[in-house]
């Protein structure tokens, strides 16, 4: 029988050095590039080239005479289903498969999940036409419409939580639940926005400037940093190397001012059960605009999260599935 040598143990100096050299580079990962990597390329304002984590839909409309084309998924129960569905819509600068880890947790718990790319982003079309809020709401009706689904609780990030209160308001006997995640525009105001003309932007734009912006636009959207979240900004970042960039900027310039009527107009009329779910990190006076904002709500609830911005649908996923999937499951 042969037998091994048994190996020598590493010295405590050695065991030092592989650990300096482990934490070296996991805080060279969590720290992002001074400049975009030479590896990005364009990106098409379509997303084709960017997975999604389901199979993705189309509706198809007429409006001011385009035919457009609006992209969902439409994931069903896991397992036994509760009977319920969930719509979610995306910020304003993101696309529908952002909330895969929300999308997989609602679906674990019975809930059928249809998640909208908002007309004009993500894998819908881009057409120039004239973008409102009601609009927004309008393709979102026509979806559910168009499978059949009565009612639906309705849950948005960011723009997307402003677009849902708005849709709750218009539709109110479609809507079961209005779910708001760090929603924009929270702030008292009796003017609404002043008009600026739609522009395609700056046709040769700074690419490191570029760059450097929406890097800091993500950064400050967290409160940890993580190397995933590169991953919005090199989307982005591609757009502007893509041939159609002027279309997508036109385009979003046309969408700045679909939410410019101040909540305090609307939200009082809402009945419908109201959570508004949030980073308490999104700005130092969050917090307080949020409970001002959620007190206008008469069926209406606030859950902050501590430790997250922004985004807590991406930072703190399980605490923010949690508590969504708790509010959902309350009877109405």
């Amino acid at each position: 029988m042969t037998l091994w040598p048994k190996p020598a143990r590493p010295s405590a100096t050695v065991l030092g050095l592989l650990a300096a050299l482990f934490t070296a580079s996991i805080q060279a990962q969590s720290v992002p590039p001074a400049e975009p990597p030479s590896s990005w390329g364009a990106v098409s304002i379509n997303l084709e080239g960017v997975p999604y984590p389901y199979p993705v839909n189309f509706l198809h409309r007429n409006l001011y005479g385009q035919d457009v084309r609006i992209a969902y998924m439409d994931v069903s129960p896991a397992g036994n289903s509760n009977g319920q569905t969930v719509v979610l819509l995306h910020g304003a600068s993101y696309y529908g498969w952002y909330w895969e880890d929300a999308i997989d947790a609602l679906s674990e718990a019975g809930f059928r999940v249809i998640t909208v790319d908002r007309l004009g982003w993500g894998r819908s079309s881009k057409p120039i036409i004239p973008y409102d809020v009601s609009l927004h709401a309008s393709n979102i009706k026509a979806i559910l419409d168009s499978l059949g689904i009565d009612r639906a609780a309705i849950a948005g990030h960011s723009m997307g939580g402003r677009i849902a209160s708005h849709f709750v308001h218009i539709y109110p006997e479609t809507s079961s639940h209005l779910v708001m995640v760090n929603p924009i525009g929270l702030g008292e105001s009796s003017r609404g926005r002043t008009w600026r003309e739609p522009s395609s932007g700056d046709l040769q734009p700074n690419l490191q400037e570029v760059y450097e912006s929406n890097l800091g636009l993500e950064q400050r959207r967290v409160v940890e940093w993580k190397p995933e979240f590169l991953e919005h900004v090199r989307i982005r970042y591609g757009y502007t190397l893509s041939g159609e960039y002027p279309r997508q900027s036109l385009v979003r310039s046309l969408n700045s001012g679909v939410l410019s009527a101040p909540v305090d107009s609307y939200w009082p009329q809402i009945n419908t059960p109201s959570l508004l779910l949030s980073g308490a990190q999104d700005g130092p006076d969050f917090p307080t605009r949020a409970q001002r904002a959620v007190d206008l709500l008469p069926d209406g609830e606030i859950h902050l999260i501590p430790e997250a911005g922004h985004n807590p649908h991406l930072e703190t996923p399980e605490i923010l599935n949690r508590e969504l999937i708790r509010f959902l499951s309350s009877p109405t």
